[in-house]
């Protein structure tokens, strides 16, 4: 027999993120992560693992080779970790993902330009990075590096959000309904599904509906959270959400 779902009740309130959830915005973080202390070394270990795909993404489609790419967002990283890069990051520059992305352009210029240093100066070439006259023509199909940039962005900030609705429906004893019902949250789910989710967990299929329908709701919060945290402006979180948006439709 299939475990019963336990949605959440009717009528009960939408919960607030728990304790500590969100608790700091990415630009909090961020100013957390110029400290030279444990605690500023850890922010900036979890934002540099947090924005690792979108990143290296970037460099995939800029640079036409997934190996040098993987080598360059490490060292990009490796950088920032250093103490590079995230000492000139603050909130008056606006969105994060924008900072992030120019952040990394700056480096990849950076790279080139040591690199032909090299070449002038018959050093030994130890940088994998192709010359930029050497990249093929990109598709017209194929999303741009800056177009990739942001849709990767996009799923990693769903992702994020997915992740601290899973959280809440844990510490609430809900795993197994947030699980069976994620589909709906990411658009994977196929019509006529819910009855039969229904059917196995014991629920109407109105209940069934008014459960999903909430989480969704609950889920939206969460996502709206996690885009405000990166942004200095209130006032530009609905622009910014039409943004990811858009860019998970690219």
């Amino acid at each position: 027999m299939s475990a019963e779902l336990t949605p959440p009740t009717p009528g009960q309130p939408l919960p607030e993120p728990p304790d500590g959830e969100f608790r700091t915005t990415r630009w909090t973080q961020v100013n957390r992560a110029k400290a030279d202390s444990p605690e500023g070394r850890r922010a900036l270990t979890e934002l540099c693992n947090a924005y690792y795909e979108p990143v290296a993404t970037f460099l995939r489609c800029d640079l036409r080779d997934a190996d040098a790419a993987r080598e360059l967002a490490h060292d990009f990283f490796a950088h920032m970790l250093a103490g590079g890069t995230i000492d000139r990051a603050g909130p008056e520059r606006g969105r994060f993902r924008s900072y992030l992305l120019g952040a990394v352009k700056h480096f990849l210029s950076h790279q080139r330009e040591s690199r032909q240093r090299l070449k002038r100066g018959g050093g030994v070439e130890n940088i994998s990075l192709h010359e930029t006259e050497a990249r093929s023509v990109p598709d017209a199909g194929v999303l741009s590096p800056d177009a990739a940039f942001d849709r990767q962005w996009a799923l990693t900030v769903v992702a994020h959000a997915l992740a601290a609705l899973r959280r809440e429906c844990v510490a609430e004893g809900r795993a197994d309904f947030f699980e069976r019902v994620k589909p709906w949250l990411t658009g994977d789910a196929a019509h006529g599904d819910q009855a039969a989710l229904a059917a196995a967990g014991g629920l109407n299929a109105n209940a069934l509906k008014v459960a999903v329908h909430r989480l969704k709701r609950r889920f939206r919060q969460l996502l709206k959270a996690e885009v405000a945290g990166t942004l200095d402006d209130p006032g530009l979180v609905e622009s910014e959400m039409r943004a990811l948006f858009a860019a998970l439709e690219s």
